[in-house]
């Protein structure tokens, strides 16, 4: 029986950017739940898939944003 996950499922990751997001940053994120934390940073979270994650990445790229970090969430999900 193989257990493994195919490699384009989705996994729950955390995405760390730098500064406090506004509200109307949302719709550019679309379907990623986004929390302030006290430090300073805004952490974006949910299931993306990989090419969903580099589409992200890109995005945050493109929008001269400060990426602090990209953290994978291990879930009874995602296992």
């Amino acid at each position: 029986m193989n257990t493994q996950r195919p490699s384009n499922a989705p996994v729950s990751y955390e995405i760390r950017v730098a500064g406090h997001l506004g509200a109307n940053w949302a719709a550019r994120f679309a379907g990623l739940s986004m929390c302030h934390e006290p430090e300073g940073g805004t952490v974006l979270s949910g299931m993306l898939d990989q090419a969903a994650l580099h589409g992200v990445l890109v995005k945050i790229r493109d929008l001269g944003l400060n990426l602090i970090s990209v953290n994978r969430i291990e879930t009874s999900e995602s296992e």
